[in-house]
């Protein structure tokens, strides 16, 4: 198993990791098989979407925001109960595909981690699963 860190600046940001995720492919030598990306933090999440257009990750965030607002009728008392209903929605994993020592990612699909209660630096876990 491999750790990537990532370092939020933002309550509420995604962060696109796709160029540390195939670093990380490329140094390990990793060729053919299954990555299994994984967020240990109940206030973060993992998800794959367009990174061409950053008007996109802005209109995830910003909506995200209005459906699960910051206050509301929660009774968690750290104040961040918006964050863990966001981190389910979106889901702590992703399974990637490697092939030939590439990521298989569509034309416009980018990783992004995404911190639902920063800013913080994080810790996500990365095991390769070769076939």
């Amino acid at each position: 198993m491999e750790i990537l860190e990532v370092k939020t600046s933002e309550r509420e940001e995604m962060v696109d990791i796709t160029g540390q995720v195939r670093s990380l492919v490329r140094k390990n030598g990793w060729n053919n098989g299954a990555l299994l990306l994984y967020c240990p933090h109940t206030t973060g999440a993992i998800t794959v979407n367009e990174g061409a257009d950053p008007d996109v990750v802005r209109d995830i965030v910003v909506n995200m925001r209005k459906l699960i607002p910051h206050h509301g009728d929660y009774r968690h008392m750290e104040g961040n109960s918006d964050a863990h209903i966001k981190t389910s929605l979106f889901g702590p994993e992703q399974m990637l595909i490697v092939d030939g020592g590439e990521v298989m990612l569509g034309t416009w699909q980018h990783i992004f981690f995404c911190e639902f209660d920063g800013p913080r630096a994080r810790k996500l876990w990365a095991q390769f699963m070769p076939c």
